[in-house]
């Protein structure tokens, strides 16, 4: 099979798990569903990836268990943060703003939408198995498993670190300043643009530079879109202690802070 047929197997794979998230969210007037399988939904793209190219060469299994540490931590994460607790406000604003409709409305706004950027930034995972057979292990390879590992701490150390602050009824209202925290406003974000960076430094490791996009446009929704911009705005508006953190703290690169 060539390259974009088996891109095109993935993109099929997704799209039918994203029909079936749709309607169970509308089972269970939940939206916010979705979110829990984001990092699930590139483990299946990964391993779809990995039995279509065939083979079983060191990178292609360096690759995938990587990938799958990384995708069932974050569902699994999402899943113990979120379960129990209602829609998200987002999904929720959508449901007032659109009534009876948006049933079907979030069908297209929020399920395809999410499986093609979820397809679209897979890429470097397919990218990185379609040709390794053209290269052995090499200094991209090692620089992106540690581009992975510094990632993985930022990203499961933050959200470790976010959810015992929150559980303190103490710290409420209040904004967590500590640990990873101390050194850069959103380690979580910066962990996950770093770990697709790895993806993407394997994938180049191999001779496999188109790909690469997927990663790039992973960093720009990370930065840009749904991530640091979206959740700068929300705390500047509703924690005033907020604005003292960020004249200190680095936005998003981790360093050291300001006195």
């Amino acid at each position: 099979m060539t390259f974009f047929e088996i891109y095109a197997q993935a993109l099929i794979a997704i799209m039918l798990m994203m029909t079936a998230l749709w309607i169970a969210s509308i089972i269970l007037k939940n939206v916010s569903i979705v979110d829990l399988f984001w990092g699930f939904g590139f483990v299946i793209a990964g391993w779809i990836y990995f039995f279509y190219t065939g083979g079983y060469e060191v990178r292609k299994i360096i690759l995938m268990i990587l990938v799958t540490i990384w995708g069932l931590r974050l569902s699994i994460y999402l899943a113990w943060r979120n379960i129990g607790k209602g829609e998200d406000f987002r999904y929720g604003q959508f449901r007032k703003k659109y009534g009876k409709p948006y049933w079907w409305i979030s069908y297209f706004q929020t399920f395809i939408l999410q499986g093609i950027l979820m397809w679209l930034i897979s890429a470097p995972l397919l990218g990185a198995q379609f040709y390794t057979g053209s290269s052995s292990i090499n200094i991209f390879d090692i620089a992106g498993i540690l581009f992975w590992i510094i990632g993985i701490i930022f990203e499961a150390g933050g959200d470790f670190q976010l959810a015992k602050f929150r559980s303190n009824p103490d710290n409420k209202g209040k904004v967590l300043s500590g640990g990873l925290w101390r050194y850069t406003r959103h380690p979580n974000y910066f962990g996950d643009t770093s770990i697709w960076w790895g993806y993407g430094l394997i994938c180049i490791g191999c001779g496999s530079y188109l790909p690469f996009l997927g990663t790039l446009l992973m960093t720009a929704l990370i930065i840009r879109v749904s991530g640091v911009a979206l959740l700068e705005k929300s705390l500047t508006d509703t924690k005033p202690q907020y604005k003292e953190y960020r004249e200190k703290t680095s936005p998003f690169i981790p360093w050291f802070p300001k006195k």
